[in-house]
């Protein structure tokens, strides 16, 4: 089978063939010359997806699908291409369409701990095609979300989107693709701000799923109108951006660098190099300033543009901590939930970063290796010393060292042995969390 496909420039585009398989068995196919498989679907009427990223010539081409066995190949409904623009692999916010190809064939083979973590996405509310989405146009969020005017409500519409994008990614069911669009235009449709001393905050929680949602959507499925998108993508640029663009030095480091998530995703999202590179930057400022080395010396490193620039005034911001050891984090001795989120949001933006091209996951590999190994012990129960916290630590890390653990041990091999314990006995199949939603299906043992 041949198909004509126009490119706009020289470069490579992502090719997703819909598909159905009847047989029991494999039917792989030769896509100009990169052999491509298209695994058993159940039935000839059950349709779903499979693809590869080729290089395109600027202008005509021609994509050639040919059955590498005698068997022949499978039924092929459609082509769809996404052209990479801007330099960003697409879908490429924390999660790629290749991860999610590996995630919907282990589920599919109903393998450990997959099957489990999607039967409990599917299970949950957020994933329910009657779920309803309640946008404001003001979302006013006060310290501890309080008052909570619309907080809670954006924050789990934003999961619920992202969670129907997946849903309808792994099952190729387009009514949660239209679900997680009819979430995504309620909202674009009506918000104008955030409000209240939380705003940085709740407009970081929400964009960083928000990004993720509409990445899958805008992707990988054809019935988004582009008016809408065009839309959703003001509502980033015009009411999150501006909230979240500069960081927050001065606030506990679990802001900053959930704030960035945010950014480096809506960046990626809205195809803006400045935006992307931005969030960087400021994430490598922070993470050296939450997560203690030995080699930053006696005292922690202070958050790049922040008040804090003594002993004294450093020792305080780190909740009165003043003994430092490799993987104390700066909101340790506040207690582990906050501390979990920090780690999550700064693997999250390594995560993202590392499908477009960066290493960000190499540049704190020490740091973040020796804080999971560090938290998790003490959140496996080893009693507090004295010097740590005055002896008292409020444990419950939280949903979040699957990515971290995925990359560090998973990919690279590196032994992390008590955050695995963790992970394996205590957290999987991890939910949901303020902006945290489902990271066992997505990222476990995921290259």
């Amino acid at each position: 089978m041949q198909f004509a496909v126009t490119a706009p420039a020289a470069g490579n585009a992502t090719l997703t063939f819909r598909y159905a398989n009847g047989t029991t068995t494999n039917r792989p196919v030769s896509v100009n010359g990169t052999v491509l498989d298209f695994p058993a679907t159940g039935a000839w009427t059950t349709w779903q997806t499979r693809s590869v990223t080729v290089a395109l010539a600027a202008g005509a081409n021609s994509v050639r699908a040919t059955a590498t066995t005698a068997g022949g190949g499978p039924n092929l409904d459609s082509l769809t291409v996404t052209f990479q623009s801007g330099g960003f692999q697409h879908p490429g916010v924390l999660v790629t369409r290749a991860q999610l190809d590996f995630v919907r064939g282990r589920v599919i083979a109903n393998a450990q701990p997959w099957r489990a973590a999607y039967d409990a996405m599917v299970a949950s509310r957020f994933a329910s095609l009657s779920y309803t989405a309640h946008p404001r146009s003001v979302v006013e969020c006060g310290p501890s979300s309080n008052p909570n005017l619309g907080c809670s409500d954006e924050r789990e519409d934003a999961i619920a989107a992202y969670t129907h994008a997946l849903r309808w990614y792994l099952t190729g069911d387009s009514r949660y693709a239209d679900k997680a669009i009819q979430i995504m235009d309620a909202w674009s449709g009506v918000i104008t701000d955030h409000t209240n001393s939380n705003a940085p905050l709740q407009t970081g929680w929400s964009g960083a799923s928000w990004s993720r949602a509409a990445e899958i959507i805008k992707h990988t499925y054809g019935g988004w109108t582009s008016s809408r998108v065009t839309r959703f993508s003001t509502m980033l640029r015009n009411v999150y951006l501006p909230e979240i663009i500069n960081g927050h030095p001065n606030n506990n480091g679990n802001w900053e660098a959930i704030m960035m998530d945010a950014v480096v995703g809506i960046g990626v999202f809205l195809d803006d190099r400045t935006v992307f590179d931005k969030g960087v930057s400021i994430w490598r400022g922070r993470v050296p300033a939450y997560i203690y080395l030995t080699t930053d010396g006696s005292i922690p490193k202070a958050p790049p543009g922040s008040r804090y620039d003594t002993p004294a005034e450093i020792i305080d911001y780190w909740h009165g901590q003043d003994t430092f050891v490799d993987g104390l984090a700066q909101e340790t001795c506040r207690d582990f939930g906050h501390t979990g989120w920090g780690f999550a949001a700064a693997i999250h933006v390594a995560e993202t970063a590392r499908h477009q091209g960066m290493d960000l996951y190499g540049e704190m590999r020490t740091r973040m290796t020796k804080a999971l190994e560090f938290h998790a012990n003490y959140d496996l129960g080893a009693t507090a010393p004295s010097w740590l916290c005055d002896g008292s630590i409020s444990r419950g890390i939280g949903p979040i060292p699957e990515i971290g653990y995925n990359h560090y041990a998973s990919r690279l091999g590196l032994s992390l042995p008590k955050t695995k314990q963790l992970i394996e006995t205590r957290l999987r199949p991890t939910g949901v969390s303020h902006f945290l939603a489902w990271e066992t299906l997505t990222h476990a043992n995921n290259p």
